[in-house]
């Protein structure tokens, strides 16, 4: 059931007696049957460009314009300008220069 989720965050299950401070228990009734191991913020933003393009059905550069701003804005939602560098990543990964994703950017915040 949690699987869908684990993948597209990039998290895993830990056993419960191998939980550690930080990880997300799993509880059923009283017991704790397991948690969840979120991972770290190093590739944050790979995992967060892997999951649009997997939604999108297609890597980022192989887009049509629409769709490209279409991704602009998944990923604007879920944060990933948010991180150092991102509009010099995801321009790069878009094949796109970095004024043309900061006028995606500002295109939807207008």
């Amino acid at each position: 059931m949690l699987q869908p989720l684990m993948s597209a965050t990039g998290a895993e299950f830990i056993a419960a007696e191998s939980a550690q401070s930080g990880d997300i228990t799993l509880r059923l009734g009283d017991a704790v049957v397991g948690a969840v191991r979120l991972p770290a913020l190093h590739g944050a933003l790979d995992r967060v460009i892997d999951s649009v393009e997997r939604e999108l059905g297609g890597k980022l550069n192989e887009l049509s314009r629409d769709r490209k701003q279409l991704a602009i804005r998944m990923l604007d939602e879920r944060g990933a300008f948010t991180l150092r560098r991102a509009v010099e990543d995801i321009a790069d990964a878009m094949g796109v220069s970095r004024i043309t994703v900061y006028n995606y950017l500002n295109a939807l915040h207008r």
